[in-house]
């Protein structure tokens, strides 16, 4: 059974990813529209599919490349009915995220070790509310957690990381604005191995000057948990804005050179028609989607599943 079918015949049930996709979901729903009006497959076909995959954000390196795979589909399969191209393109998405391999969703945790998981990404994209909201989840799965407020550039930042820890009621650690972040981080993790702390996550500073001073930055506080945990930090998630489309590429791409990212956190899904950035992000990038944001509320922070997220786009499609 191939993927669409298993899919489609499964049907996969998440309410957030449905009514959080509706606006990407509009871009597909023309997709719709120009199969049905098609009746042949040949290069003005291929170009309309190009645009609305444009259009979704895709990405024009990951949409040239899909085009590509679309193509061969049809040769090699004697392809004649757009209609038929509908379950190929699904296909082809799962094929494009998964790479033919078992991407893993979960975050990294060491059982009886101080996890620490950092938080990087430009200021504006959603990290300090994404923080405050991956505390009550895992405070809820019966964990002692940690916030700290490593962006000491902003006291608006440590601001709102205490509020976070008033609605999750999670301990937040605080020193004041201006501190040196990484010493910041060393006196939390020296109380979080003290008293037991399951979980501790990690605020970054979203805005330095230059990309150098982001590595120097970074690459100081990694050391610096490092030398009191050698087996942390367990994730460095990139937080992304969906909204911001292209620009979001940009910022994986700074990050990923700056700092190990180990998985991507996608904030704002539901509030834009871009949401093909996740592919976009897993195939130029071959970084995990762990999580996205479907929502305002505390648990609309919503760990990834590819699966449900194509189903959210072409439920009704079919």
């Amino acid at each position: 059974m191939g993927l669409f079918k298993k899919l489609f015949t499964r049907k996969p049930k998440d309410e957030r990813y449905q009514l959080g996709l509706h606006k990407t979901k509009e871009n597909f729903g023309n997709l719709k529209a120009i199969l049905s009006a098609s009746d042949k497959i040949d290069d003005e076909l291929f170009d309309s599919l190009e645009d609305i995959f444009i259009q979704a954000d895709i990405g024009v390196d990951t949409v040239i490349y899909f085009i590509e795979q679309l193509r061969d589909e049809v040769e090699n399969k004697k392809i004649s009915d757009p209609n038929d191209l509908a379950e190929i393109i699904v296909d082809k998405m799962f094929e494009i995220y998964l790479k033919g391999e078992l991407v893993q969703t979960d975050l990294n945790y060491d059982e009886h070790e101080v996890n620490v998981y950092l938080f990087v990404g430009v200021n504006g994209v959603g990290k300090t509310t994404t923080i405050g909201k991956m505390a009550k989840q895992l405070k809820d799965e019966g964990k002692k957690v940690m916030m700290v407020a490593g962006d000491t550039f902003r006291a608006g930042a440590i601001n709102q990381l205490v509020e976070w820890g008033k609605r999750s009621d999670t301990f937040v650690f605080t020193k004041e604005a201006g501190s040196d972040p990484s010493s910041v981080i060393y006196d939390a993790l020296v109380i979080a191995i003290k008293d037991q702390y399951d979980v501790v996550l990690c605020d970054t500073a979203g805005r330095l000057q230059t990309k150098v001073n982001l590595m120097a930055e970074l690459s100081k506080m990694k050391r610096v948990i490092q030398k009191t945990l050698p087996n942390a930090p367990q994730e460095t998630l990139l937080i992304i804005d969906a909204t911001t489309g292209q620009n979001g590429m940009r910022q994986a791409e700074v990050f990923k050179d700056a700092t190990d990212v180990t998985g991507i956190i996608l904030t704002k899904l539901d509030g834009t028609a871009k949401g093909g950035i996740v592919l976009a992000i897993r195939h130029l990038y071959d970084l995990p989607i762990k999580y996205v944001g479907l929502g305002e509320k505390i648990d609309d922070l919503v760990m990834f599943d590819i699966e449900q997220y194509i189903y959210g786009l072409f439920k009704d499609f079919f």
